[in-house]
């Protein structure tokens, strides 16, 4: 049986899929729409530009507004480089009552992209550390917790989510200490006072 080779719209759709409909121009070159085609589309309105080299498939904008969307946008815009992390993590893993007014994300070395929007934050994340998301990365609920008590996030915040951690069953109070304490003292410190407001 012969297969017919798949064409760029075939692996534009299968692309964009996995990220709720979204992709970047480098994206649409590399399944190969020349910048021309991509500028035919945007005027067609077959694709709608969501910000400079960013596009969405028209066809997706009839799905339900997904409240993680625009980090699909900020992992793209990162080239596949950032895992959302500290207090917005929190707020994927919908733990506790963290509500942080910007993007936090984990970069590796040598990224240099900046944006008033976001909260940069550097660390080599072991790949037990990070989740797969649709269209983006995210730290696990235990790293999320450890590293938002290295940053110094309110206590409030802190107990609030390793209440809701603990009462899901989702991580042991051992596995939170130990998350903590690989990311220094001040981790240790919140994460420790965290779980003593818990009954045993």
């Amino acid at each position: 049986m012969l297969i017919e080779p798949r064409g760029p719209r075939d692996k534009l759709w299968e692309l964009a899929v996995s990220q709720r409909g979204y992709f970047t121009a480098a994206q649409a070159v590399q399944v190969g729409y020349s910048h021309q085609a991509q500028h035919f589309h945007v005027q067609r309105g077959n694709w709608l530009r969501i910000d400079r080299g960013l596009y969405r498939l028209r066809e997706f904008t009839i799905l339900p507004a997904n409240e993680h969307d625009h980090l699909i946008r900020w992992w793209l815009w990162s080239k596949g480089r950032a895992v959302v992390s500290h207090a917005t993590a929190l707020v994927v893993h919908d733990l506790g009552i963290a509500n942080p007014e910007k993007v936090h994300l984990t970069v590796g070395p040598g990224f240099r992209q900046r944006d008033d929007a976001l909260v940069i934050h550097r660390a080599a994340l072991e790949p037990g550390e990070v989740e797969d998301r649709e269209g983006f990365r995210v730290t696990t609920p235990v790293r999320a917790i450890a590293e938002c008590a290295a940053e110094g996030i309110g206590q409030d915040v802190l107990d609030s989510a390793v209440a809701e951690i603990l009462a899901r069953g989702e991580a042991t109070r051992g596995q939170l200490l130990r998350a903590a304490q690989r990311l220094g003292a001040q981790a240790e410190m919140g994460v420790e006072r965290a779980i003593r407001e818990e009954p045993a």
